[in-house]
């Protein structure tokens, strides 16, 4: 069994243990591959895994030997999953390795608007606190969580997750979802309509996958309908989003800050307008990179395997069993 490991560093860069992937056959594990080097490093391969490192359609059919592919992520829309089922190849995520991980993350950048830890404590460190006249001072406006609403766009398993750490903080939570949560009791949040989510929100934090419906679904129209104090979340994908209309709508105070994990173009341009802005704040696409997530995300790519090669498939996303 030959399996071919595309882009092993982002998941593993030296910390996690290659072992349960290696008992299975022989790997060859690349830390990155560029895409002239993709064919020539999977030929030959039983087995390709993959995080970020596209498979395309021409790539699937020059692959003879290919029978399994294994994405090292949720989202697997790098590859050309109707050609890999045209040659009946099973292409498999991971679904629910990063839910603590990410939903942390959205409130990581929440507590960062609500009390500023960093900015302040670097006002300390360069002594604006000595030379205070008095016992405190702030330099941002300082907020608290209890009883703001938190608008989630897509109530998956992020999403749901999402909600439990928001009414752990006293927040009220609205979502919007095309498939209704069955228990609003259970998920400790109220269905709304899109016009409603982004109108009522304090926080809106998006959490759908990208699809045709949902590119761009954040345009300057439901930005405009945002309250001014509001802020937009996104440890989803990128392109949810209309970054040059962000952009503005930042800079003329249409809405009070954006926190951001993901881009459209990763790593992004220099030229990218959300970059420079002084109301945004953006994470290098790390909600996913916890050890703890990571490690999960290996173990379950390696059950996957297994489950494959003891003829049980599991976690497939194209429909072949």
């Amino acid at each position: 069994m030959n399996i071919v490991v595309l882009d092993g560093h982002t998941i593993n860069p030296g910390d996690l243990d290659w072992t349960p992937l290696q008992e299975i056959g022989h790997c060859d594990i690349f830390d990155r591959t560029e895409v002239q080097y993709i064919l020539p490093r999977s030929a030959g391969a039983d087995i390709v895994l993959t995080n970020k490192t596209p498979l395309a359609m021409e790539t699937i059919r020059a692959l003879p030997s290919l029978r399994y592919i294994g994405v090292f992520a949720t989202g697997y829309d790098i590859i050309d999953v109707q050609a890999a089922a045209a040659r009946k190849i099973p292409v498999t995520n991971v679904p629910a390795y990063g839910t603590d991980s990410v939903s942390q993350l959205v409130f990581a950048h929440l507590l960062h608007f609500a009390q500023n830890v960093g900015g302040h404590a670097e006002g300390v460190r360069s002594g604006r606190w000595s030379a205070s006249n008095d016992f405190c001072y702030w330099e941002t406006p300082l907020v608290e969580l209890a009883g703001k609403t938190m608008g989630i766009l897509g109530f998956g398993r992020i999403g749901r997750r999402t909600a439990t750490l928001a009414k752990s903080f006293g927040m009220k939570v609205l979502y919007c979802d095309p498939s209704p949560a069955p228990d609003d009791a259970v998920t400790g949040g109220e269905h709304v309509s899109l016009e409603e989510l982004f109108e009522s929100s304090d926080v809106v934090s998006l959490h759908c996958p990208l699809t045709d419906a949902t590119r761009n679904i954040v345009n300057r129209q439901r930005i405009a309908s945002m309250k001014p104090t509001a802020y937009l979340i996104n440890t989803s994908r990128g392109p949810l989003v209309d970054e040059q209309a962000l952009a503005e709508a930042l800079n003329s105070g249409i809405i009070a800050g954006a926190g951001l994990d993901v881009l459209s173009e990763e790593p992004p341009s220099a030229t990218n307008p959300l970059l420079k802005e002084p109301r945004c704040f953006i994470t290098p696409h790390v909600g996913w990179a916890t050890r703890d997530a990571r490690e999960r995300l290996l173990h379950g790519v390696v059950e996957n395997i297994r489950a494959f090669l003891e003829g049980r498939p599991q976690n497939v996303v194209n429909g072949v069993v």
